[in-house]
């Protein structure tokens, strides 16, 4: 099997910290390249300019703050990577994504900053592995 794309799915979580640690390991030893992955909450529908503008700008301000201590670890690291942000459902996004992207293993957390994190395995990543169209590694 070879390996050339691995999608790394974050959020501001230690879980995504840790598979983003993994994934730099294993995509050096299989000489990959990562697609950092990350869903954004829903821009609102119900409210108008310039609320919505503003609204727009926060999610995305949001994002890039969530996304660049990533940036920064995969930049250190010399792992070629891309990134990718896309709006919410997160299970869903990543999924359809990884079937565009061509990505050949998805390396995720076991669960996210999620309203269900007291559950033992994520919702997101529950999802993942049963929908997803390449192998699903699951860090801890």
């Amino acid at each position: 099997m070879e390996i050339k794309k691995i999608m790394v799915p974050v959020d501001d979580s230690g879980y995504s910290m840790d598979a983003l640690k993994y994934s730099i390991d294993f995509a050096r030893k299989m000489d990959c390249r990562i697609l950092l992955f990350h869903c954004h909450r829903e821009f609102p529908s119900v409210i108008g300019e310039p609320y919505l503008q503003y609204a727009i700008e926060k999610i995305l301000k949001t994002s890039e703050e969530v996304l660049k201590p990533y940036r920064k670890i995969l930049k250190e690291s010399g792992v070629g990577f891309s990134e990718l942000i896309l709006e919410e459902p997160a299970g869903k996004a990543i999924v359809e994504a990884a079937k565009i992207e061509k990505i050949d293993l998805i390396i995720m957390g076991t669960k996210g900053k999620t309203d269900l994190e007291g559950l033992l395995m994520g919702s997101t990543t529950h999802r993942v592995l049963h929908l997803s169209p390449c192998p699903v590694l699951i860090v801890r």
